[in-house]
Formats: C-alpha cells, structure tokens, sequence
C-alpha cells in the first residue's frame, strides 16, 4: 500500500466525492498554463464544494418545521456556532468561499513563518474571536506539505481553549506524508481535502501539486 493509499484509507481524512465535475476542476488549477482569472475561478468552486462537505461534519438536532403547504417537516438544524481561522498568505484565498456558504460567520487568522535562525514555525501574528472556545473551527490552508504550520496554528487554537475534536482542516491538496502525520498528532482531528497527491520532493515540494497557491491566487508569481 502507497502512502497516498494509506492517508485515503485513515477514518480522519475525508476525501470529497472523486466525480468527474471536481477531478475536471482539479486538472485546471493543477495546469501551468492556466491563466490567473481562471486559477482563481476554479479555486474558488473547489473550496465552496469543501466548505460544504466541512459542514457536514459538524453536529446536528433534530427539528421540525412547518411547510407553506400546512404540514409538518422533520429536518435537522447545526447545532453550535462556527468560526473559520485562515492561516496567512494562501488560506485568506479561501476566506471568500467560507462566507458565500455562512453568511456572516466570524474569521480570524493567523500568520506563521519559518524563524531563520531555529528553522522552525514561528508564530508572528494571531487575531481570532474572543470566544472561539466555544465554537467549532474551520482551519483554513490551500496546500497541506509537511504540515509544520498547520501544526503550529492548531497549537495556538489548543491553547486559546478550541477543543481538538472541533477542528476541521479544509485543504485542496495534501501530501500523504504531512497528513498522515498530522492525524497521528492530533487524535482528534479531521481533515477534509479535495485530493490527496503522490509525495513530496527533497524540498518538501507536493508532487505533482499545483505550484505555490497563493502566488498564482494573488497573482504575485515572478
């Protein structure tokens, strides 16, 4: 078994639906030629289509409504409140689509570089609701490599009081090796991504991946 196979198997990584509308959408961003207003249009669809499988894991109660015809409805309704956290530059890409599926949903972010002189993730900056505590997190990052940010951000939500089984990591693409460790750290965390990619490369680059996210988002590539 590849580790691509072992992540797709693990119970914590849930791949969205492999249908031929998401791997066509895939094959556009993934393509060099690709122009910006393209890359981001695609995107976009792909992360409303993982914001909404997010949500399917979050808790409901059962609740009962009254249609325009008279009779009774039983529906369920979200049980708790939602926050999305983006971790800067690339997961503020992903922002846009969080608030098209929840309107009004509260988001902070958090900015986490390598420090140049430990080589280790560094925290730089933080703003998120003063009562994330209490809300179930929507973790917010593209590309999922090593995974040494992401760890680094779900240590400053552990420590601002989120319970780890309420943080849902949403990525487009992950490099088995970074996922498969990240669910052997954190026992209760889930991941939720669009497709899982080979491996990495001596650089820790995903392969084949998609080159940098942010810079073909944001248009800032040399």
């Amino acid at each position: 078994m590849t580790l691509s196979e072992e992540a797709a198997e693990h119970p914590r990584l849930h791949l969205l639906p492999q249908t031929h509308q998401l791997k066509g959408l895939m094959t556009i961003i993934r393509d060099a030629n690709t122009e910006r207003g393209d890359f981001v249009f695609y995107s976009d669809r792909v992360i409303r289509l993982l914001v909404e499988e997010g949500l399917n894991y979050l808790p409901v109660v059962e609740k009962e409504v009254i249609t325009p015809t008279g009779l009774p409805f039983q529906g369920v309704a979200f049980e708790g409140r939602i926050c999305g956290v983006s971790i800067m530059r690339a997961g503020e890409s992903m922002e846009q689509g969080l608030r098209e599926v929840c309107t009004s949903v509260r988001i902070g972010k958090v900015l986490i570089q390598r420090d140049e002189r430990t080589a280790l993730p560094k925290l730089y900056y933080s703003k998120l609701p003063k009562d994330i505590a209490d809300r179930w997190v929507l973790l917010l990052d593209p590309m999922l490599a090593t995974g040494g940010s992401a760890v680094k951000c779900i240590e400053v939500l552990l420590e601002a009081g989120v319970k780890e089984e309420r943080i849902l990591f949403i990525n487009l693409i992950c490099a088995p090796e970074g996922a498969l460790s990240m669910l052997e750290r954190f026992k209760n965390l889930q991941i939720i991504t669009a497709e899982i990619d080979e491996r990495m490369d001596e650089h820790k680059f995903i392969l084949p991946g998609l080159g940098d996210f942010g810079d073909r988002y944001f248009g800032t590539e040399d």
